[in-house]
Formats: C-alpha cells, structure tokens, sequence
C-alpha cells in the first residue's frame, strides 16, 4: 500500500503549478516550461484550442441565429455580464454568465470573467503600453498606497522581452511619461485623426496625441511565424477568438509555445480550492483542486507555484489556503491581504462633430485607435485630485444608409449611403487610489457550486474620482474646442466598478513584509516558494491598460524564481 500511495504522490507531482492560463499565467507556463520545468497549469473553465474551439470566428453576422444579437432570455438573466460591450452572440461562450460563479456585492461591483482555457486574452481590448517611472513613482511621492519595490530600469528589459514575442504594434514616440518599446509598424491615422494630433502638438507643449499601441501583428517577425501566427487582418471581431494568430493570446501563444517543450501539462475544469503549505518545510508544497466534473478533491505538488487566476479570484484563493500559521490567509501576517484593491475609471466621455475634411473618408477597419497620454500631476502636483487619466480617441467619418426598397433596389441603396461630416470622441482612463476601505472577503456563510466561500466585494469611486471625471470632461472640452470640433456632449455613464475590467490589488508588492504581501520579485514575504504575477500584485494602478506589465512582471518572476531554485538546489 505504501507503494501504491508513492507512486500517486509521484503521479501528481511537478516542477512548478501556474494557478489559471489567461495573459500571465500563458506566460508563466511558457517561461518555466523553456528553461526545462515540467509545468502544471489548472485552469477552472473548459477547453479552448487554438482556432479549433471559435465557433463564431468565420461567421458573417446573418450566419448566426440571432444576427448576432442575444436573445431577451439571456440578457435578463445576465444583467452584470450583459453590460460588457464584448458580450453578444458571437461572443458569448467566453463570458461567465451572472448565475455560474455568484459573488456578493456589499457595493456594487460589476466582475467581468471568463472561465475557461486562455481565459480573458481572448476578450481583452489588447491595449499595450509601458509604464514610466512616473507611474511607480506616484505612491512614494503622494503618499497613497506603499512605495513600489521596483522602478522601470527594473522592468524595462522585460517588457522588451515579452514584446518581441508577442507583437506590439506602436510609433516609437519619444514620450517620458510613456516609454517606447519593441514595435512592430503602427497602424495608420485617419485624416481628422492627425488633424487632432497636430491640433494639440500646436496648442500643448504636453498633450501628444499618439497612434495606439496594441498586441496586434502588422508585419509578423520570425518568432511570430514559428508560433503559426499570422499578420491581423483587421476584422475587429477579435472577442470571437483569431484563428490567424493575429492578436495575441494565451491560446495562439504562449501555451502551444510552452506545449512544443514537451514540459506542459494542461488541466482544465479544475477549480482551485487553495494551496497547501507544510509547516514543518515552512513552504507551500502543492494545490488543492476540486474536478469541475466529478466534485473529486485532488491534490497536486510542486517545488514552486505561480498563482495567476486573475487578480480577484487569486485574492479568493489566497485568502481561502488557511493553516495554523496563516490562519488569516497564505502568507497574511500583514493583515493586507484582499486590501488595498483599485481599478480604472472608465465612468466619462465626450463626443462631437467635425465639418472639415470632407474630400477625404474612411475604408476599411482599425483595432486600433489613438491615445492620449496622461499628462494631469506629472511632473508635480497641479489639481485638487491625485494622479491623472489618460485617454481614448477616434473620428468617423458619418455614413447614413437608405434603408428603402426591397431585393437590387435595396442593395444599391445600402452600397451608397449618404456621408455627413465626421463623428469624434474620446473615452477616459482614470487612475483610482488604492484604499484599505476597497477590499475584497471571504463570504463567512455562502458558498459557490463548488462548496468554497463566495467572493464579498467593497469597492467603491470616491471624491478623488469625482474630481477626475470632472477635470477630463472640462480638459477634453477645452481640447476638442480648441480643434474646431462642434456639437459638443460629456457623458458621466456612472457605471459600475469593475466594468472598466481592470481590477487590482490585494496582493500587492512592497518593501516591507508589514504593509505588503509580495517582494520585489512578485514572491511572497513569507512564502518564498509562492509568487503572485497577476493584476492582484499591482501596488497601484496607474493609468496605462495593464496586461503588458503583467507579462513582464511574470517573465521577470519566473527568471528570478528558477535561479533561485538552482541556488538553493530545490
């Protein structure tokens, strides 16, 4: 029997576990699997190969059976998810419907998931921009949050690293406040588009107006063709997942790159109950998973283990692997564990018309659109809020279709449509302050389907996002004024927190074991042989969309993690 019980430890017994297979945890598996650790990755959700599992990739939209619309059935029993501009018919099997992974909101909070293999890198808006040492400055000179543990030049060579493989298109631009990086050519202006840019350049010492930077191939590099990707053909139906490769994700990426090593185990519908630590090691030793389809709790061991479930649900796991000596949550003897959570304020926009330009017209499409950099408190404190926004913008030109006739009448019509003159508009990116009074909790009486707690949200705006809402709508007024664009609306939609999909925090990194979970090498404190890479890691949030600094942070990670190993001879 001894035996037998030997070999079933041996069975389930790896090098490394990465907890979820979204944007960093892909990552995660593709740097441990290269440098030769056999790699466990336990995904919730189900199954999603590579161009083989997108249903909806090819359809044209009077394929589908609802013309890409959802049914009235689905949208009221899906009143949170139903509120993400990416959830339609064509997308829909990524999403997590409301009733599938309940939560409790103590404040209303909106959470954005997708539960299976690849996770949200089939969903998110593939937005790729670095961070400055202006952004992991801003706690330290304001005071909010605790000071970071790392500075750009810490992580500046990683972002080279994962963007090089991923495929980031972008201008190098020159920016302090937003670094240049790896670039493959960017995608082009529309004419009203560099107007604006222009506009701004001759009116604003500090509001560049840039071209995007988006994890979009527009000329693929040899490290792109070895992964089987191909260049984005521009159809902007990215959500459905891209059979070219064309965008990246975990599924066209990083996990069939870490497959081909012969190191990669991949395990879906496992849903991660916690992780085990072993007080006599003084070390975490494994995962403890319950089977989606039998409700069987298995357990599976590892010299080290990444936690990647994406930053509310790692918070969750976290908080639930409790023990004698972490009786408040893994590695939680500052108390700040699920504390100190933030995301991005996505509340205001503004839209308008353009007269100029009329000779000219779009063709074609773009996923892809212009930024503005943050440029509010940079380089000293100058508004009544803290920290500042960055910012979305488009032009269109208007096109409006006769709808009249039926049959080869009908069809001349819609291929003539009358064009007006050009739509504009902008969307902002705010930075919210991290708060101790933002947590997330383990529900004390309710359990999910599984039988674990249930996440507790408190997540609210504040007065420095009030603040903030009002400066962009009164600066982008002002700019867009100040372009001859007429016809001027601001918008407060007051959504929710968490509809911007961008939550982080809980787990945050710092310098001192007392106010902070993770080091600077994004390992916990007290759990060396734990590291946390995820959105749960981020001290603040800054203004930037975060996925590609989650990528360098795991890259980083997973090089210090797998030295320290040899060092130690683990």
């Amino acid at each position: 029997m001894a035996n037998f019980a030997i070999d079933a430890v041996k069975a389930t017994t790896y090098d490394a576990i990465v907890i979820g297979s979204g944007i960093s945890g892909g990552w995660a598996a593709k740097e441990l699997t290269e440098k030769g650790l056999r790699t466990l990755v336990l995904e919730r959700g189900r199954d999603v190969k590579h161009v083989v599992d997108y249903p909806t990739t090819m359809l044209n939209t009077w394929e589908m059976e609802h013309r890409g619309q959802l049914p009235l059935g689905i949208r009221k029993e899906n009143p949170i998810v139903g509120k993400c501009y990416a959830f339609h018919e064509g997308s829909a099997h990524f999403f997590v419907k409301d009733a599938e992974h309940p939560y409790v909101q103590e404040n209303p909070f909106d959470w954005i998931r997708g539960y299976q293999v690849g996770g949200k890198s089939l969903l998110w808006a593939r937005q790729t921009q670095r961070w400055s040492d202006f952004d992991f400055q801003g706690p330290a000179r304001d005071g909010f949050a605790v000071d970071w543990p790392i500075r750009y030049a810490d992580i500046a060579p990683w972002y080279s690293h994962v963007e090089k493989f991923a495929g980031i298109t972008g201008n190098k631009d020159g920016l302090a406040t937003l670094p240049d990086g790896e670039f493959l050519p960017p995608h082009e202006w529309n004419c009203v588009e560099k107007y604006f840019s222009q506009q701004m350049a001759a009116k604003y010492k500090d509001r560049p107006v840039i071209m995007g930077r988006a994890a979009h191939i527009t000329k693929p590099q040899p490290i792109h063709l070895q992964q089987g990707r191909a260049q984005c053909q521009h159809r902007t139906i990215c959500e459905r997942g891209c059979p070219f490769g064309g965008y990246f994700s975990s599924n066209a990426s990083t996990l069939p790159w870490a497959a081909k090593t012969g190191k990669l185990t991949l395990r879906p519908h496992s849903v991660v109950h916690s992780i085990i630590y072993d007080e006599k090691k003084g070390k975490a030793t494994g995962v403890r998973v319950i089977d989606a389809t039998t409700k069987e709790m298995i357990e599976f061991y590892a010299r080290i283990i990444f936690v990647n479930a994406a930053a509310l649900n790692t918070n969750l796991v976290l908080l639930n692997s409790t023990s004698n000596r972490f009786p408040n949550g893994l590695g939680n003897d500052s108390g700040v564990l699920g504390k100190y959570a933030a995301f991005h304020n996505y509340r205001a926009g503004i839209s308008g018309e353009y007269d100029g330009h009329l000779e000219s017209t779009t063709e074609g499409r773009r996923p892809n659109s212009p930024y503005i950099p943050r440029f509010r408190n940079v380089h000293k404190q100058e508004t009544d809020f803290l920290r500042g926004y960055a910012a979305g913008f488009s032009a269109n030109r208007i096109s409006r279709s006769n709808q009249d006739g039926f049959g080869a009448d009908l069809k001349a019509n819609l291929a003539n449509p009358t064009l007006g003159g050009w739509s504009v508009g902008s969307h902002m990116m705010g930075e919210t302050i991290p708060k101790e009074s933002n947590y997330v909790a383990l529900d004390k009486t309710l359990k999910d389907p599984f039988g674990i707690p249930q996440l507790k949200v408190s997540i609210v705006y504040d007065d420095n996002d009030d603040k903030m809402v009002k400066d962009y709508q009164e600066q982008m007024m002002e700019m867009f004024t100040a372009a001859g664009f007429k016809n001027l609306r601001v918008r407060d939609d007051k959504r929710n927190p968490g509809l911007d999909i961008h939550e982080m925090g809980g787990a945050r990194m710092g310098k001192d074991p007392k106010t902070s979970i993770l080091n600077k090498w994004n390992q916990m404190h007290h759990v060396k042989n734990v590291f946390v890479t995820d959105g749960a890691s981020m001290t603040s949030t800054s203004t930037q969309n975060p996925s590609l600094t989650y990528m360098a942070l795991t890259a980083r990670a997973v090089d210090y993690a797998v030295k320290e190993m040899k060092k130690m001879n683990l």
